[in-house]
């Protein structure tokens, strides 16, 4: 029972990667945890990676497990530095004398703070030491910075390769951006490709190498796909470097057999899901043109039932986007992590730039969050696109981070790309080539575009998608600034909620 006289915190912890189907990083779910000024050494029994804060003996705990708190383990000797409120600082009252407070230079986390913590975070106006417990746990979670105030940075230590094993599908989605043809990657070049990625990660310096096996649909060319990664496995164990792995499916053609191999290799799976019945059929059909939502649901039966949850990629269009809420119901019925996906359709970018349905799109996607209040866990960073609400100077990793290999061995830097190749399988560095390359693609820093420079929320959209803001600022620009002051007081309320303060 926390002491009501006590200064007390309500936060989420930070965020991280959660999967995603373009070149965003990967970002996990989040917990909950009720702190007090006297509540600052948890602990953990599980094996989360560790993320360091500004405090060098302060860890906040990710959360991929089953972790159901975040550890923060005061630094006895606090550095000798000043710390100060940050400019961008984000603050709203909210019920019970609360206020939701959010840094978006920060670690992602959200926090409620009583009146007492607020009216200790607010002296930090002028820049000071680190002098209680309370102040620490400020600092440790990001709502106070030093001075000077540290840079921005997205490093990755991830190389993130999109093999685009076929071109063939079974699906005609309407906003597929990926043209259906005859060409499929076979074993040589697969094995190339994969040569390719390695010897660019090492060249390059990264700890790890992630491969999304994609399409089309790469079910269609199975056999394919444990080879491959068996391959890859065995070059991850001469290089040392850590491998993941994930395949992206529409969900209509799983079999036992593939739902085992998943188990025992641990690699991801995600499912194309656009909406429930009707809604995801008229998305995502069948070649005949018959929807695919049941053969969808079979199988995601089939893979819970294997003890496997396949993370849902939802792609919103102005054909779905009022059908969300139902959709979200669903994923969490089902216990199923999810993201949504703007369109990058030609048809939807026009149209959302029409304040008539930009007002439709907000609509819906308030009745989609309004839905995750009744099932726990943060679901806040899964809803507006590329937004992640850990601080990064680009909405993607493409041009930087990331290749897109084709079936014929050309390399992109995006996915959306794939028919502009800027080198192939077979160049020594082929990461180095798309970075020297890069001015046929730009990917410019948060910090460098005209239309973001006095945004409050630069570092969390970074921008949007490169492609869809080439000559002008994102069309999706009016949600992501409305939107995200509101999804910040709804997870405000739910921490409150889920910690009994909430009326």
């Amino acid at each position: 029972m926390i002491e009501k006289h006590l200064p007390h915190i309500v936060c989420s912890s930070p965020a991280f990667h959660r999967e995603s189907d373009c070149a965003c990083a990967e970002e996990s779910s989040a917990s909950v945890r009720l702190f007090s000024a006297f509540q600052t050494d948890l602990d953990s029994d599980c094996a989360c990676v560790e993320t360091k804060s500004y405090l060098s003996q302060s860890i906040l705990q990710p959360q991929d497990c089953a972790c159901s708190q975040i550890l923060i383990t005061p630094n006895p000797s606090i550095p000798h530095i000043l710390w100060q409120l940050p400019k961008t600082l984000y603050l709203a009252s909210l019920a019970q004398d609360y206020a939701v407070a959010f840094n978006p230079i920060g670690h992602g986390v959200i926090a409620a703070l009583d009146t007492p913590t607020l009216a200790q975070l607010e002296t930090f106006a002028t820049p000071g030491s680190l002098t209680n417990a309370t102040a620490q746990q400020l600092a440790t979670l990001g709502l106070l910075t030093p001075v000077p105030s540290p840079a921005v940075t997205s490093p990755s230590h991830i190389l993130t390769a999109w093999l685009h094993l076929t071109e063939a599908c079974n699906l005609h989605c309407t906003y597929c951006y990926v043209r259906q043809g005859p060409r499929a990657m076979d074993q040589t070049l697969g094995f190339a490709a994969i040569d390719a990625v390695f010897r660019s990660a090492v060249a390059q310096g990264y700890q790890a190498v992630k491969l999304k096996y994609a399409g089309g649909e790469p079910t269609l060319v199975w056999p394919l796909i444990p080879v491959l990664h068996s391959y890859a496995q065995d070059l991850a164990t001469r290089t040392g470097l850590d491998l993941r792995a994930t395949v992206l499916s529409n969900g209509t053609r799983l079999t036992p057999p593939m739902l085992d191999w998943f188990a025992h290799n641990n690699v991801r799976l995600m499912f194309s899901l656009d909406g429930i019945g009707a809604i995801h059929d008229a998305q995502r059909p069948f070649a005949d043109g018959r929807g695919s939502f049941a053969a969808l649901a079979r199988n995601l039966d089939l893979a819970l039932r294997a003890g496997i949850k396949p993370y849902l990629s939802i792609t919103v269009t102005g054909q779905n986007v009022e059908g969300l809420a139902d959709t979200m119901r669903f994923a969490l019925e089902h216990g199923l992590s999810f993201h949504l996906n703007f369109s990058r359709a030609p048809q939807d970018v026009a149209r959302i730039q029409d304040p008539e349905e930009q007002a439709r799109w907000i609509a819906a996607l308030r009745d989609a969050f309004a839905v995750t209040m009744a099932y726990p866990g943060r679901h806040i960073d899964a809803f507006l696109d590329l937004m992640t609400l850990s601080p990064h100077n680009h909405p993607c990793a493409a041009g930087r981070h990331y290749l897109v290999v084709g079936p014929t061995g050309h390399i992109s830097p995006c996915q959306m790309l794939l028919e502009e190749p800027l080198t192939d399988v077979w160049a020594d560095d082929p990461l180095a080539m798309i970075r020297t390359e890069n001015g046929l693609f730009s990917n410019p820093s948060a910090e460098t575009q005209s239309d973001c420079h006095d945004c409050t929320w630069r570092y969390i959209c970074a921008g949007g998608c490169p492609l869809l803001a080439r000559e002008a600022k994102s069309p999706y620009c009016a949600l992501y600034r409305q939107l995200l002051p509101e999804l910040l007081h709804l997870e405000g309320l739910r921490l409150l909620q889920n910690a009994g303060l909430a009326a």
